[in-house]
C-alpha cells in the first residue's frame, strides 16, 4: 500500500483480545452502526496490512466476537490487543450533510468567534462521556480539551480548514493567554 493510500485509511474499530481458545477475537466497533464495521471489507492496521477478515460475527455486550477466515492463536490475538482497525476511506459511504468523519477534524485550525487563531486539532478523544477535541494551542503548552458539541464548537468548515470554538477561556481555565493575532 502506498503512502497516499495509508493516508486515506480511516479508523473504524479496534481489537480487544482473544475470545476462547479456538482462534476467535473480540472486536470493538467505532462506527455509528456497530455491525456495519464488517461490511467495509478486510480490516487493516495503520500500515494497510490486512489484520482481520471476518468469517462469522456475533454480537456480545459491547463488542463483537469474530471468527476470522485466518484464525490466530490466543496469544497472537492478545499480543495485538488495542490494534486499531482501518478501512480505506473509499469503502465508507459519504457522510450526510450534518455528519463528519472524525478523522477530517484532525489538523484543522482552531479559531475563536472573531477568527483569532487558537491552535490546531491534534486528535479527537472519547473517554466515555462524548467526543472531545484535543487542541494543541498556537502558543505551545498543554493540550486543551473542548467538548465536540454544537454549543462549544458552533462551526466546522472543512473547506476553510477550520473549526470555531465558542469560549476558549472557559476550557483553558483562564490560565492560558489567548494567542496574539497573526500578523
Amino acid at each position: 500500500m502506498s503512502k497516499s493510500d495509508q493516508k486515506d485509511l480511516i479508523v473504524v474499530g479496534a481489537l480487544a483480545g482473544a475470545h476462547g481458545v479456538r482462534g476467535d477475537v473480540r472486536v470493538k466497533s467505532f462506527t455509528a452502526e456497530p455491525e456495519a464495521l464488517f461490511g467495509f471489507g478486510p480490516l487493516m492496521d495503520e500500515a494497510g496490512t490486512v489484520v482481520l477478515e471476518a468469517k462469522n460475527v456475533r454480537p456480545a455486550k459491547d463488542h463483537f466476537i469474530v471468527t476470522p477466515k485466518a484464525p490466530l492463536q490466543r496469544e497472537e490475538w492478545d499480543a495485538m490487543k488495542g490494534t486499531r482497525l482501518h478501512v480505506p476511506r473509499s469503502a465508507l459511504p459519504e457522510p450526510d450533510e450534518d455528519e463528519i468523519y472524525i478523522d477530517d477534524l484532525v489538523g484543522l485550525a482552531v479559531v475563536d468567534v472573531e477568527g483569532t487563531p487558537l491552535g490546531k486539532v491534534k486528535a479527537v478523544q472519547n473517554f466515555g462521556a462524548g467526543d472531545l477535541l484535543e487542541i494543541a494551542p498556537a502558543g505551545g503548552g498543554s493540550a486543551v480539551y473542548i467538548p465536540f458539541t454544537e454549543e462549544d464548537v458552533p462551526e466546522v468548515d472543512l473547506g476553510a480548514g477550520r473549526v470555531v470554538v465558542a469560549s476558549w477561556e472557559l476550557w483553558t481555565g483562564g490560565d492560558e493567554e489567548e494567542p496574539e493575532p497573526a500578523s
